[in-house]
Parts: C-alpha cells; structure tokens; sequence
C-alpha cells in the first residue's frame, strides 16, 4: 500500500461515479455536497465529478488521476488537494474561479507552460508542487529558478510549497529561515560548543506556520454544524434511552423481597 493510502480504504472503483459520491457523503443531491474526500482509493478517472456544482473543499491525494478535465466545472471549488497522483497539466483548473488553496505535489508537472490556465485565477493564494516532508514534487522543481519563476507568474500567491512570499509575515519568515541556516552551518563546522548548539536548537518556526488557510465560507461552516448537530441528537437519545433502561430497572427491584434472599 502506497504511503498516502489510508488503512480501511479498498479501491471502491477506478472511476467516480454517482454511486461512490453518494456512499462517500450520505448526499442523495450531488449538488449538495461541499466536502468531499477521496483520497487513495486507486481512482484514475474523474467521472462525474464534475457534477458537484457546489463543492468547495475536494481532497483527491494519493490517487491515479492523470487529467483532471471534470474539475473545469467547479466554480465554486476553492481548496483542492490532488498532490501523490500522476498529473502533467492543471490547465483544466482554469475554469476554478474561486480556487485559492492548491495543493499539486508530487505530480508530473515539468514545465511552466502547463502552469499557464492557473495565471487567470485572481483568488489562488496558496501553491504548492513540493513537499519535502512528504517527499512529494514535480520534474519542475528542479529546475533553476523554479522559484522565481513561480514567483514572477503568479504575483498574487503569498504562499509557495508552504513558504509566505509576500503579505503579512513574509518578512519575518525569511528572517527565521536565515536564522535556521545559520545554526545549521554552525552545527556542521565543527567548531567549539558545536554539539551543544545541535543538541539545543530547534527551528524558530514550524512546517506551514504561516501557510494561507484561506477562509472557509459559511456554506461549509454550516455543513460541519449539521453534522455535528446530528451527532448531538444521537447522543441525547441514546442517553434518553439509558435513563429509561435505569428507570425500568430500579423500579423492578423496588419490588423485591428482602435484600438478604439474594444473598447465598
């Protein structure tokens, strides 16, 4: 089983269809799901999913997906996770309007050019095509200038593989990250209290601290209300239902003869 795969998850199907959406969200309407997470169940076609008119949040990690065609139609889409499968264009995602969050590591992406459909989409704040803890990238990323060069055609991201670029924070951020190279070379040289430092140091800021988590919109904020209301019911009637098995129980015994008959 690859890393990313989850234990309990099969390979329902290669394909998405209405059946799997359905049995993934408890939604009859397809158009009423807004959260949707698919991730490392062997998919390699997108099916129908382009039929979630109204999705927002979609995690399709760890799949096999190599185009993501369908994904065209999901206006309101605006964090999508399809990092760990086998994709060399995000052209489609150009019809994502409200696209703010995409994670796209560990794909097939080689070259600029198939960056190009993202340039339109004056929401993306956040792209990520490495991901070192996860050792997840693309043949991209290897290239010279890679940064820059993401950073010169999409001047709106603030935030590059988990790192803040520009807003609020990005200024301190390349501040900590010098001070953590710093220390790092001051580990490796060897010299005088060297090893203590390597013991003590720690870096200044955690992985994706100060990666955008773009807001969520009330549709979703609503949604995890509902569940969450709906597990409170249940809650409350099975506690109904242990109070009246209590009741019934302590009023059967009310009746009994002398406490000392029970005794052998």
């Amino acid at each position: 089983m690859e890393p990313w795969a989850e234990k309990g998850d099969e390979a329902e199907s290669a394909k998405v269809t209405a059946q799997l959406l359905k049995a993934r969200t408890g939604e009859f309407d397809l158009e009423s799901i807004l959260l949707l997470k698919l991730r490392g169940l062997g998919l390699a076609d997108l099916g129908c999913l382009g039929e979630c008119a109204n999705l927002e949040w979609l995690d399709l990690s760890g799949n096999a997906v190599s185009h993501l065609g369908p994904l065209g139609s999901l206006k309101a889409l605006a964090v999508l996770n399809v990092s760990a499968n086998r994709i060399a264009s995000l052209e489609p995602l150009a019809g994502c309007e409200r696209l703010q969050s995409l994670n796209a590591a560990g794909n097939l992406v080689s070259s600029p050019q198939q960056l190009r459909g993202l340039a339109g989409l004056r929401h993306l704040e956040s792209l990520r095509l490495s991901d070192p803890v996860g050792r997840l990238s693309n043949p991209l990323c290897a290239s010279a200038g890679y940064r820059a060069a993401m950073a010169e055609m999409f001047p709106g991201l603030k935030v590059i593989d988990g790192e803040r670029v520009s807003g609020r924070g990005s200024e301190l951020y390349q501040l900590c990250k010098e001070l953590d190279s710093s220390l790092r070379r001051a580990h490796g040289s060897g010299g005088a209290g060297a090893a203590e430092l390597a013991g003590l140091s720690t870096p200044w800021v955690q992985e994706g601290y100060w990666e955008v988590r773009p807001a969520r919109r009330s549709s979703i904020v609503e949604e995890a209300c509902k569940q969450f209301s709906e597990v409170l019911q249940e809650c409350r009637e099975l506690s109904q239902r242990a109070d009246d098995s209590i009741s019934q129980a302590e009023r059967a015994l009310s009746g009994r003869p002398d406490a000392s008959s029970y005794l052998f």
